[in-house]
């Protein structure tokens, strides 16, 4: 069961969302909320596993609200479900903690998937605004919010965590990292918590970025293990 808290300044579409996702047997809706003082309670309370996550709303917005949420409950994931596709937000949401940016123009099918995906460790993006992101973290390495991390732990990534590691900058799953380097999931998992260990990271979002800062996912590295 995954435990989602819906929040949205809009009454219908919360109330849309709590009906439609409510349905789904695997999935418990813990709250719906419209402001981002009432998220944060919320998880407080609630302890839910999922938020989806509007990005303009009142009190506090939604990127506000997923940094104080990442700083304080590291394990509770996020995805930013929204109208607007403003590269300063997508950027913000995901460099602190966001584990996903979709827009509202998806089908419930897809809004469903992404839940369980990054319930389960992955990353999810909407197509429509995935080339921004790149673009945007690509020019983090000229500017002062960098993602920076200890020259002794980038020492201690062996050469197996580097192919992972330049997987992960793509934005492949652990499924399609699995697929792609001929490991089981089990293994990547195993992987990526080391990596994130030894390089001091939050989470795999902030790897990706720090993967693309660094130019990792661009150099000629063997794909077989």
């Amino acid at each position: 069961m995954i435990k989602v808290l819906i929040a949205d300044d809009q009454e219908l579409i919360r109330e849309s969302l709590r009906i439609v996702l409510g349905s789904k047997p695997e999935l418990e809706i813990t709250d719906v909320v419209g402001n981002g003082r009432n998220v944060i309670r919320s998880i407080r309370e609630n302890k839910p596993d999922i938020v989806l996550m509007d990005i303009r709303m009142p009190e506090m917005d939604g990127v506000t609200c997923t940094k104080i949420i990442k700083d304080n409950y590291p394990d509770v994931k996020i995805i930013i479900l929204t109208t607007f596709d403003d590269d300063e937000y997508v950027f913000k949401a995901l460099r602190d903690g966001a584990s996903g940016y979709l827009l509202k123009g998806i089908s419930m099918d897809e809004l469903v998937s992404a839940i369980h995906k990054v319930n389960s460790g992955s990353a999810m993006i909407n197509e429509d605004i995935a080339s921004k992101v790149v673009r945007q973290f690509s020019r983090m390495a000229k500017a002062n919010l960098t993602i920076q991390v200890e020259k002794r732990g980038i020492e201690e990534i062996g050469s197996n965590e580097w192919r992972v590691i330049q997987q992960v900058g793509r934005g492949l799953s652990n499924k399609e990292i699995a697929g792609k380097l001929a490991l089981s999931e089990g293994t990547v998992r195993n992987y990526l918590s080391n990596i994130l260990r030894k390089l001091d990271l939050r989470d795999r979002t902030q790897l990706a970025i720090w993967a693309v800062q660094t130019g990792v996912v661009t150099e000629d590295r063997d794909d077989g293990i």
